[in-house]
């Protein structure tokens, strides 16, 4: 049935209304769209341009090089020499088992790195380049980088890598660098990004932890181009980074080195101060270790020949060992008790061999005593029992008081690690730390520098330096930095008795130089460098009376562990102080016999600045240092001779 026209006229003006409502709607979309468009193809287009580029460009960070490490003479103490290493990337090897296989035909792989690098290759994105080889030959970069079409995804680099030249005479000084760990991270608040480079290398210890700010350097940026997977396509540019600054330090190397020789063999500490700048000449610890087996990455068993070796190679004795100084205290007592007016230089002290106090017999080391001591003959013969007797009348105060005048019980700044603040006890201190009373045998004991008195071979060498020059003498390592020396603040006067100091100063100079002094027969011939210096034993442990009873009376008759320290501390020329020099010889037994040796050895290796002459010896030893002197010769390392092309 067809629809009437009237129909017809209705549903066409129906069509027309929704068409023309539709279409507009239409236009309007399409014009808003448009205006969209336009605003972020014209409007927004360096925003969405920069925003295309971050996707397709990177910005990598260029490790900076690190500064260097001279001694002050300009030799090479760290220096950075190139570091070879073979890397693979997963995606681009295809079939790794494969590769390696190749690989393994040209270089020596190690199997452990190996192990650790098939981790990596499986746990790391496929775009990430693995180290496969660390510290290979400039050889082994050749083969592998002529038979790189054979190899995909292999690739030969080279970057840098710490050495140390000299091996283990500056390990305790300079220290080390090693990858950063997770626990270096933890330490710091807001890591620097370079920290986060894989296999990053920082300072660990010694003068490359302490002073890491001035080494490390900034960093550089290079921009590359990556596709959709995250391979590098090409580099687009590079910013250089800005290298580390080099330090130049205080140590003279020669010295240095002579002084490691000449303490082999024990385990010992040593230091030389110059006595007007307070510069640190040497500063020694034995046994050392070789610092570049921890950059390379030291094995399980190197390592725990270290932690099992009785003479503690790890530890900087020089600045952290802490030790009873024994008689090289007295010069404290004496001063204390002088400068207090609590005796005067001619005032005698009858020894007997012993000195009642509160019921305890106090001994000293000449059972049979030494008679009549005033204070010259008491340093000179090391009688214990006048120490005794001044330090009762002074008391604990006035005797700490000075020692910290003098530098003990001072821990002093230096970029070195764990400088040890010592020990000079008091009452308070006591009291504080143990929860008891000072009794009076605590003050007889530290009269003779033993009980709680503790100290290091640093403090005693600046001890022995201002009681040569009667000046705040303080130590100082850092010389220069990138070429800029470093000011040297004049040491302020003591304000010590320059009368009674002169005095003890004289007993120091008997000390060596009397047939009655303990360190006579360690004297310098050489009047131009005769010193003046102080014997010191400290005791570890006293021999108990079942010991005795087995007739063990001798530091010889127990083992070495339990033996006493030896101690000795000299400044020379006499007459005109440049040096002074502390000497520990840990469980060593008498001061004269084991430390002031080495120290008269050092003081004139120091003031020679080489092999010192003969004549300079007493004609009973020149025989014997003649042997010594071309045995230390052939120990000592050479540099020049290392033509290793491993890094």
């Amino acid at each position: 049935m067809r629809r009437p026209p009237k129909d017809n006229a209705e549903s066409l003006r129906r069509i027309t209304r929704r068409s023309l409502f539709l279409g507009g709607a239409m236009a309007g979309f399409i014009g808003l769209l448009s205006l969209r468009m336009r605003f972020m193809q014209v409007e927004q287009a360096d925003q969405f341009r920069l925003l295309a580029d971050e996707n397709r460009i990177n910005i990598r960070l260029i490790p900076p090089a690190r500064g260097r490490i001279f001694d002050r003479d300009g030799a090479v103490v760290a220096e950075n020499v190139p570091s070879y290493r073979i890397t693979m990337v997963r995606e681009e090897a295809g079939d790794v088992d494969e590769v390696i296989a190749r690989l393994a035909k040209l270089v020596e792989l190690d199997p452990a790195e190996l192990e650790r690098a098939r981790r990596a290759l499986t746990e790391l994105r496929g775009d990430t380049p693995v180290t496969i080889a660390d510290r290979v030959t400039w050889e082994d970069i050749s083969r592998v980088a002529v038979n790189t079409p054979a190899l995909p995804g292999v690739t030969p680099e080279v970057g840098l890598s710490r050495r140390y030249p000299q091996g283990a005479d500056y390990a305790h000084v300079v220290g080390y660098v090693g990858p950063v760990s997770e626990r270096d991270l933890e330490r710091i608040d807001a890591p620097d990004q370079l920290l986060l480079i894989p296999r990053f290398q920082i300072g660990k210890i010694g003068l490359e932890a302490r002073r890491e700010d001035l080494l490390r350097g900034k960093a550089g940026t290079k921009r590359v181009e990556v596709n959709a997977s995250g391979r590098v396509m090409r580099e687009l540019d590079r910013v250089e980074g800005e290298a580390g600054a080099d330090i130049q330090i205080t140590i003279d190397n020669d010295l240095q080195s002579y002084v490691h020789a000449r303490l082999a063999g024990e385990s010992a500490a040593a230091v030389v101060m110059d006595c007007e700048t307070g510069d640190l000449l040497a500063c020694a610890s034995a046994p050392s270790f070789d610092p570049n087996l921890f950059v390379r990455g030291i094995s399980v068993a190197d390592y725990q020949a270290l932690l099992d070796n009785k003479y503690r190679p790890l530890p900087n004795k020089a600045v952290q060992g802490m030790y009873p100084p024994g008689s090289t205290f007295k010069m404290v007592t004496a001063l204390a008790a002088l400068e207090d007016g609590q005796v005067d230089l001619n005032e005698t002290v009858y020894c007997p061999g012993h000195l009642e106090v509160s019921g305890r017999r106090f001994h000293c080391w000449k059972r049979s005593g030494h008679g009549n001591m005033d204070m010259h003959g008491s340093l000179v013969e090391s009688c214990d029992v006048y120490y005794y007797d001044v330090a009762l009348r002074t008391g604990i105060e006035k005797i700490s008081a000075m020692a910290r005048r003098l530098g003990l019980g001072v821990q002093f700044d230096l970029p070195l690690t764990s400088v040890a603040a010592g020990l000079m006890p008091d009452r308070d201190w006591k009291l504080t730390n143990r929860g008891e009373e000072w009794v009076i045998g605590d003050s007889v004991n530290a009269s003779i520098g033993q009980g709680f008195v503790l100290s290091s071979p640093l403090q005693l060498a600046v001890m022995t330096a201002r009681l040569a020059t009667n000046r705040a003498v303080t130590p100082r390592l850092i010389k220069s930095i990138d070429g800029v020396e470093q000011p040297v603040r004049p040491p302020e006067a003591l304000g010590l008795n320059e009368n009674i100091l002169r005095e003890v100063r004289k007993a120091m100079f008997d000390v060596s130089n009397n047939r009655r002094g303990t360190a006579y027969s360690s004297r310098i011939i050489e009047d131009a460098f005769r010193m003046a210096g102080k014997t010191g034993t400290s005791q570890v442990r006293n021999i108990t009376a079942s010991e005795r009873a087995r007739g063990v009376t001798r530091n010889a008759d127990l083992p070495w562990e339990r033996r006493d320290h030896a101690l000795y501390v000299n400044y020379a020329p006499f007459d005109a102080p440049r040096i002074a020099v502390a000497v520990v010889v840990e469980h060593g037994g008498g001061g004269s016999t084991a430390a002031a040796p080495v120290a008269r050895d050092i003081t004139l290796q120091a003031l020679y600045g080489e092999d010192p002459p003969l004549a300079a010896y007493p004609a009973k030893d020149r025989a014997r240092i003649e042997t010594q002197q071309q045995e230390l010769r052939r120990a000592r390392p050479d540099p020049s001779r290392d033509g290793s092309d491993r890094a």
